[in-house]
């Protein structure tokens, strides 16, 4: 079980690391805090200090046409919010 799947690169996400020094990544729903910061530490070789975790549903929705009502859903997913000690830092952008 791959624990993380990829690092959340948003503009948001982008300002926080820079100030707060953390670091947003989607990671697998079965995953819980401890395997989460296990996983960010072997990966980048920094030092966790915090794991927030959030759960999203997925999104339903229905369309109408000729055919009749189409129902779909996208896929759950959640997100885990990890700080890093202070001095230490993760680059997404560097070509390893």
């Amino acid at each position: 079980m791959s624990v993380l799947i990829k690092p959340i690169i948003t503009e948001k996400m982008t300002a926080d690391s820079e100030l707060n020094n953390r670091y947003g990544f989607v990671v697998n729903p079965k995953a819980n805090k401890l395997q989460i910061k296990d996983a960010v530490e072997a990966t980048y070789g920094v030092s966790v200090k915090k794991v927030r975790t959030m759960n999203y549903g997925p999104t339903r929705k229905s369309r109408y046409t000729k055919t009749g009502v189409q129902h779909g859903k996208t896929n759950a997913i959640k997100k885990a919010i990890v700080d890093v000690v202070e001095g230490d830092t993760i680059d997404f952008y560097s070509n390893l």
